[in-house]
């Protein structure tokens, strides 16, 4: 099978492996999509800590079950799916307790093991997640669709809720998508006027930088340490401020007025379960995965490629085929 490997920062080679053999409680499975995430863009930069090298990249997946080493219920062979994107103990006190996310030992496709950017992986059947109905693109957008998710969903987001979204990457849409959903308004801060241009197209209110007004939700999707200190000032007295994204080192806020305001701040790390409910919300059309693919590339064509995407002006997420 072919295999795209990033031998080592800035280098990627096209390699022809064997495919796995997937062992008892594993399935066989084609990968048909690969979505490409910033992590990906970070790898390639040597800007990412997790990274070793060689690796190959993509936790964002959507593939056909060939064969299934052993009898599960719910995933048979031919079905098509999407991958969870991370591997946990199931031992550690953060498992234990239903925080598989957080577990102290998580391993994500791509980053600490093998991902997607070759035809075949082996992949533990409940880490599939079957639709008859969602296409591959779309079973390959229910990963970063559930980082968006998380982030509503440790906001605490109600309907009488006044959310404030501050950047509108891939992840900041997904949250915005995520908040609409459940009934709150919702307003967003991006300074590419594109960017604006497509969240607006959700009847959201975007501007290119706070007007001033607070929220009782703040997402913060922008991993930009400035904004992200500046996000605090953005919340309403008793709101809640979500950090979505990862910077190295310390984020540091006014005291007081994280007391006065008594407000919470939230981490919010990959996602919780969320597969199941995010296919059902797409199938149902609570969800517009349209906004999202704005570019595509073959397996191939991913070593020509891969560097124009650091310093393209545009572009909202990349699907990669394998055929």
């Amino acid at each position: 099978m072919r295999q795209v490997v990033l031998e080592r920062p800035g280098q990627f080679t096209i390699r022809d492996v064997p495919p796995p053999e997937p062992g008892p409680g594993e399935a066989l499975v084609r990968i048909r999509r690969v979505g490409v995430c910033g992590s990906d863009l970070h790898a390639f930069r040597n800007t990412h800590p997790a990274y070793s090298f060689p690796r190959v990249l993509g936790h964002e997946l959507g593939g056909d079950v060939v064969s299934i080493n052993g009898e599960h219920a719910g995933i048979s062979a031919g079905d098509r799916c999407a991958i969870d994107a991370f591997l946990n103990c199931g031992t550690c006190r953060a498992c234990r307790r239903g925080r598989r996310n957080c577990c102290e030992s998580l391993q994500f496709y791509g980053i600490h093991v093998d991902g997607g950017m070759q035809e075949f992986m082996a992949v533990p059947v409940e880490l599939l997640h079957a639709s008859a109905r969602l296409t591959h693109d779309q079973l390959a957008l229910i990963e970063p669709l559930g980082v968006g998710a998380n982030g509503v969903r440790r906001g605490n987001v109600q309907p009488d809720d006044e959310v404030l979204v501050v950047g509108l990457g891939p992840i900041g849409l997904a949250a915005v998508q995520f908040a609409l959903d459940a009934g709150a308004t919702v307003r967003a801060v991006e300074p590419l006027e594109w960017r604006r241009a497509l969240v607006a197209r959700l009847g959201v209110e975007v501007m290119s930088e706070p007007d001033g007004r607070v929220a009782d939700v703040v997402i913060d999707a922008t991993g930009r340490r400035d904004v992200m200190e500046r996000s605090v000032d953005h919340v309403a007295p008793g709101g809640r401020l979500v950090f979505l994204s990862v910077v190295p080192g310390r984020v540091s806020f006014d005291d007081w007025q994280f007391h006065r305001r008594e407000m919470s701040i939230l981490a919010s790390r990959a996602s919780l379960d969320a597969f199941p409910d995010i296919i059902t919300r797409i199938e149902e059309g609570r969800i517009d995965t349209s906004l999202w693919i704005t570019d595509r590339m073959a397996l191939e064509e991913v070593p020509d490629r891969f560097e124009g995407l650091l310093t393209r002006a545009n572009g909202m997420k990349v699907m990669v085929h394998l055929e």
